[in-house]
Parts: structure tokens; C-alpha cells; sequence
């Protein structure tokens, strides 16, 4: 990656199928090894009930990763997406049950909309599940429209 600055980027990992941990790693494995991508710092693996989806559904495994990348914001984007089909997941419905869930949260400081890509992630504000590890490897990286602090963000949280 030399010559290219590099973007710091976080993304949120979730599963709630099959071995979910196992699922977990194997996507930071992924992560790793996709050139111009440097995992820096992983979050604990840590249990949350299933928010949103089909009633019963299995809790979930969440974590979070912060990346150096020379990739773009697309680019990553469509990488991470690679990934969960190279892990089996099959997109049917919204919320549903998953084996891997990657999601990009934060790009720099970068704020994007596109159709296909919104960072920072809409919802992220909102959920203790992407919140928690987040805060434990990046408490002081700043959500870029709020202009809070993602300790903060948390500290702010009511029980979700």
C-alpha cells in the first residue's frame, strides 16, 4: 500500500448463524488478507439479543474493526459484500437471520450518500450492539454529522 494515504475506516461484524464466531474471524481473516486493506485493532466478540428482525430470531455475535485502507469508499464497500457471499450469506429479507454481517461505519471523516452507500451508517447513532465495541476500540473517533464522539454516542444511549 505504499505511496497511497491511507483512510482509517471502521466496520460493525455481526452473526447470528452457524458458527457465529468462527464466521466472525473468518471475515477479519478476509479483511486482512484483501490487499490495500491493514486491520489495525479488532473489539472484543460480545452476545447481543437480535434487534429488528423475525421474532425468535437467534442472538447475535458483534464486533468491530478499525482498518487502515487505500481503498475507496465504494470499493471497500463492495469488498465487504464479497465477503459475506464468500462466507455463505444469502440476501432474501431485511433483518433477517445471517451468517455474517459487515457493515461500513465510518469512512475517515467522510460524509457520503449515494444509492448505493451511506457513512456514516444511518442507524449507528441508535444501536448499543454497534455502539459498544465500537467505543471500546475508538472512543474518541468522531461521527462525522453528529460531531459526537462515539463514547459519547453511548453514554447517550438509552437501553436498546
Amino acid at each position: 500500500m505504499r505511496g497511497q494515504p491511507l483512510i482509517t475506516a471502521y466496520i460493525a461484524l455481526g452473526a447470528n448463524l452457524g458458527d457465529r464466531e468462527k464466521n466472525i474471524r473468518a471475515a477479519v481473516t478476509e479483511l486482512a488478507a484483501t490487499e490495500g486493506i491493514d486491520v489495525v485493532r479488532m473489539s472484543s466478540i460480545l452476545e447481543n439479543p437480535s434487534v429488528g428482525g423475525p421474532a425468535g430470531s437467534p442472538p447475535f455475535l458483534n464486533a468491530a474493526v478499525k482498518i487502515g485502507t487505500s481503498l475507496g469508499s465504494h470499493a471497500l464497500l463492495h469488498r465487504l459484500l464479497e465477503i459475506e457471499t464468500q462466507l455463505g450469506r444469502t440476501r432474501r429479507e431485511k433483518w433477517e437471520p445471517r451468517l455474517i454481517d459487515l457493515d461500513l461505519l465510518l469512512f475517515g471523516d467522510q460524509i457520503i450518500s449515494s444509492q448505493e452507500l451511506v457513512v456514516p451508517h444511518p442507524l449507528m447513532h441508535e444501536r448499543r450492539f454497534v455502539l459498544q465495541p465500537l467505543a471500546e476500540i475508538a472512543p474518541d473517533a468522531v461521527h462525522p454529522v453528529l460531531q459526537m464522539t462515539i463514547a459519547g454516542l453511548l453514554e447517550g444511549l438509552t437501553e436498546k
